[in-house]
C-alpha cells in the first residue's frame, strides 16, 4: 500500500492510482479512474479522480489521552457480560423475551463496548485488529448469550433439522414423499443434512442437539471473512470497513443464523459475491486469465454446496449476479451463467418431485406483493411484548436502510467507486413479486439486501471522502477545514450523532434478536415431557398438539403422524373452543393398534398462540380442561411445563 499522501503531492491535481489494495494488485475492480458512474457514465466512461481514504482524514475529537488503551473498554465490556450472564434467571420469561430477564448489566456491558469501538475505529494510528477484537466482543455479547443461558437450543425449526438429520441417519438414504409426506422436502434439498450427519458422527456426539445452541455464533462468524473481502474491494479504509461490518451483525436481526441450511448458504453466498467481486472485474481478468480458471471452480463449488442446500438461495444468487452484469465492470457472464446450470440441473433431477407438486402454488404467487406483508389470524403480533419487539425489528432495519440512502446520496465518490455492491443490495428487491416464501419473503430480502446496505450506512456515519485532486483544490483555495489533528473539532457533531445513532442501533438490535425468546426457549421439562411422549409412542401413532411449537415436534416423523389443530381452518378451529373433547377425540379417532392418539399441550404452544393472536391462554386452558375432565382420555404425564394425554383405546375403537 502506498503511504499517505503528502500535502505537497495533494498540491499536485494531476490524479494519481486509486490506493485499493485489491486494485493495486491486480485481483480486485478496475482502479477509479478506469471505473465509471452509474448513470451516463456507463457509456461515456469519462474516468475517476482517485478518491482520498477516510484513513487519510483527521479524527472527528482530539486529545492524546482519549483512549490510550483501547483494550480497557473491551475488557470491561466482556467484564459486565460475564456479570450479567451469572445473575440474569431465564426461568420466568414474560412477553418480552430476554429483554426483560437481562441483568442490567448486560446493557452497561452493551454500551460501553459500542463507545470503545466507535472511539477506537476513528482513530487512524489505532491498529486494525483492535477493531476485529471489539467486533469479536460484539458477537460474543449478541450471539453467544442464549447459549450461555439457555439449558437447552432455541428454534422449534432448529429441533426440526435435527430430526431430520436423526432421520438421514436412521434411514441410510433419500426418501420420497410417498415414504414420508411433506418432510421429503429436506430429502431432495440434503446437502447442510448430510454434512451435519457426517460432523455429528465425526464428533462422536449423539445428537446435533449438543452443538446446535452455538449454531448462531459460528454462523455468523462464517460471514466475517466475505464480508471484509467485499469491502476492502471498494475501500482500504479500515473505520468504513470494520463500522460496515458492526452494522451488518447489529443490523442481522432475522435470526436465520440459527442450525439451519440458510445460514449455511447464506454464508457461501456471500461468499461468492466476495470471490466475484475481487476476481472476476474486468481488470483481474485482463491482468491474470490463467487464474480465472482456478476461481470459477472455487465458485462453482460453493454454488455446488447452495444449490443442494436450500431453495431460495441460489435464486438470490442468481438476481445479485445478473445484476453486476449491468455495470461494465462485471460484465462476465461465467459465474451466473455458472449458477443457472446447476440450479437447473437440480432442479430437473433431484429436487423434481418437490417443485413438480409445489409449482402451482408457486406461480399463483408470482407478482402477489401483499402476501409477503399480510397479517390476519396466526401471523398478528398480539400482546404489548410482541408488538414492541416486533417495532423495534421495523425500526432497525428502516434506520439502516435510511442511513445505506443517506450514504449513497452524501458520498458521491463512495456512490461511483462502490456502484457494483449498490447493485448487489438492490438486486433482491424484486424477489418480493416472484414468491411469497410463507409470507417471510421481506425477511429474506432484508437479509440479502444487507452487506450493501450496511457498507452505505456505514458511509453515512464517517467523513466525506474526497477526491486527490478536489482535496488539493480546497487546500488552495484555503477551504480545507480538516488540516491536521490539531485543526480538529474536539467533541464535535461529528463524533456525538454517528455514535449515539451506532448506540441506538446495538441496543436496538437485542429486542429484535431475543424479544420472542418466550415462544423459541423451551425448558429442560418441555424437552423431557416430549421426549417421554416418543420414547413410548408405538409407530403409526397420532400426536395432535395446537401447534408444532415445541421441542421434538418431528422426532420420528417417518414412523408418527402429527396434527396441528391451529393450522386446521378457522372454523374447525371455534369448534374444538366449543367443545374441545368431543371434536378432539372425533379428530383422533381411527388410529389403528397399535398405534395411539395422544394429545400434547406445552409451554411453547402456549406462548406462540398467545403471542401470535391464535387462542388465548384461557381458551386453551380451557381445551386442556375439558381434555382433563373426559372419560375418553387418560393423563399419560405432566410437569411444569405441559401436559400428555392418550385417548383411549376402545374409545377409539368406537368412535
Amino acid at each position: 500500500m502506498r503511504p499517505p499522501v503528502t500535502p505537497r503531492e495533494r498540491s499536485t491535481p494531476e490524479p494519481t492510482p486509486a490506493r485499493d489494495g485489491a486494485n493495486s494488485s491486480g485481483s480486485g475492480p478496475e482502479t477509479a479512474s478506469q471505473s465509471s458512474s452509474p448513470s451516463s457514465s456507463e457509456s461515456s466512461s469519462p474516468a475517476h479522480e482517485p478518491v482520498t481514504d477516510l484513513s487519510d482524514l483527521p479524527p472527528a475529537w482530539s486529545g492524546r489521552g482519549v483512549l490510550a488503551w483501547p483494550g480497557v473498554p473491551l475488557l470491561v465490556a466482556l467484564a459486565l457480560w460475564a456479570y450479567a450472564m451469572r445473575h440474569t434467571d431465564v426461568s420466568r420469561l414474560d412477553d418480552y423475551g430476554l429483554v426483560s430477564a437481562l441483568h442490567p448489566a448486560f446493557w452497561a456491558g452493551l454500551a460501553v463496548l459500542t463507545t470503545g469501538f466507535w472511539f477506537t475505529v476513528r482513530d487512524a494510528r489505532r491498529p486494525a485488529a483492535w477493531s476485529a477484537a471489539y467486533v469479536l466482543g460484539l458477537l460474543v455479547m449478541e450471539r453467544a448469550t442464549q447459549a450461555v443461558l439457555y439449558p437447552t437450543p432455541l428454534y422449534a425449526w432448529a429441533w426440526k433439522h435435527e430430526a431430520v438429520i436423526d432421520h438421514l441417519l436412521t434411514a441410510g438414504g433419500l426418501q420420497t414423499a410417498d415414504q414420508v409426506g411433506d418432510m421429503a422436502v429436506y430429502d431432495q434439498w440434503p446437502g447442510f443434512f448430510a454434512a451435519q450427519a457426517a460432523l455429528q458422527r465425526l464428533l462422536g456426539v449423539d445428537s446435533a442437539a449438543m452443538f446446535m445452541a452455538w449454531w448462531p455464533l459460528a454462523s455468523s462468524l462464517m460471514l466475517l471473512l466475505p464480508l471484509l473481502l467485499i469491502y476492502r474491494t471498494f475501500t482500504e479504509d479500515r473505520r468504513l470497513i470494520w463500522t460496515a461490518v458492526w452494522l451488518f451483525y447489529v443490523a442481522n436481526w432475522v435470526g436465520q443464523d440459527y442450525f439451519s441450511p440458510q445460514s449455511v448458504a447464506y454464508a457461501l453466498h456471500v461468499g461468492v459475491l466476495a470471490v466475484v467481486l475481487r476476481r472476476f472485474g474486468r481488470s483481474a481478468v485482463r491482468r491474470g486469465r490463467p487464474r480465472q480458471a482456478v476461481w470459477t471452480v472455487v465458485i462453482t463449488v460453493m454454488i455446488v454446496a447452495i444449490v443442494i442446500s436450500h431453495q431460495l438461495t441460489p435464486g438470490m444468487l442468481v438476481v445479485c449476479l445478473l445484476a453486476l452484469c449491468l455495470s461494465r465492470r462485471y460484465r462476465d457472464w461465467v459465474p451466473v451463467v455458472t449458477t443457472v446450470v446447476i440450479f437447473l440441473a437440480w432442479c430437473l433431477t433431484a429436487a423434481l418431485p418437490f417443485l413438480s407438486a409445489a409449482m402451482p402454488d408457486m406461480i399463483r404467487s408470482i407478482g402477489d406483493v401483499g402476501a409477503n406483508v399480510e397479517t390476519g389470524y396466526g401471523a398478528t403480533p398480539t400482546g404489548t411484548g410482541a408488538i414492541a419487539t416486533s417495532w423495534a425489528a421495523r425500526l432497525l432495519s428502516g434506520s439502516v436502510l435510511l442511513l445505506a440512502a443517506v450514504g449513497v446520496l452524501r458520498q458521491r465518490v463512495l456512490r461511483h467507486r462502490a456502484w457494483p455492491l449498490l447493485l448487489v443490495a438492490a438486486a433482491p428487491l424484486p424477489m418480493f413479486a416472484a414468491s411469497s416464501y410463507g409470507s417471510e419473503m421481506i425477511f429474506r430480502v432484508l437479509l440479502f439486501m444487507l452487506p450493501g446496505a450496511a457498507f452505505f450506512a456505514a458511509a453515512a456515519l464517517l467523513p466525506k471522502v474526497r477526491t486527490l485532486a478536489a482535496d488539493a483544490a480546497a487546500q488552495e483555495a484555503g477551504n480545507r477545514q480538516a488540516g491536521g489533528p490539531s485543526k480538529a473539532r474536539r467533541w464535535g457533531i461529528g463524533t456525538w450523532v454517528p455514535l449515539v445513532a451506532l448506540l441506538g442501533g446495538t441496543l436496538v438490535f437485542v429486542p429484535a434478536y431475543s424479544g420472542k425468546d418466550r415462544i423459541n426457549y423451551f425448558p429442560p421439562q418441555e424437552v423431557s415431557l416430549v421426549r417421554q411422549l416418543f420414547d413410548q409412542a408405538p409407530d403409526g401413532s397420532l400426536v395432535v398438539a395446537a401447534n408444532r411449537n415445541y421441542p421434538d415436534a418431528y422426532a420420528s416423523y417417518w414412523s408418527v403422524d402429527h396434527y396441528w389443530f391451529l393450522d386446521d381452518a378457522r372454523s374447525h378451529v371455534d369448534r374444538i373452543v366449543r367443545s374441545p373433547a368431543a371434536t378432539l377425540a372425533r379428530d383422533m379417532a381411527g388410529v389403528e393398534r397399535p398405534g395411539r392418539a395422544y394429545f400434547l399441550l406445552t409451554q411453547g404452544q402456549l406462548a406462540n398462540s398467545e403471542m401470535n393472536g391464535q387462542l388465548d391462554e384461557a381458551q386453551l386452558d380451557r381445551i386442556r380442561k375439558s381434555v382433563a375432565a373426559s372419560p375418553r382420555f387418560r393423563l399419560v404425564a405432566e410437569n411444569s411445563a405441559g401436559w400428555l394425554y392418550v385417548l383411549k383405546q376402545s374409545e377409539g375403537a368406537e368412535r
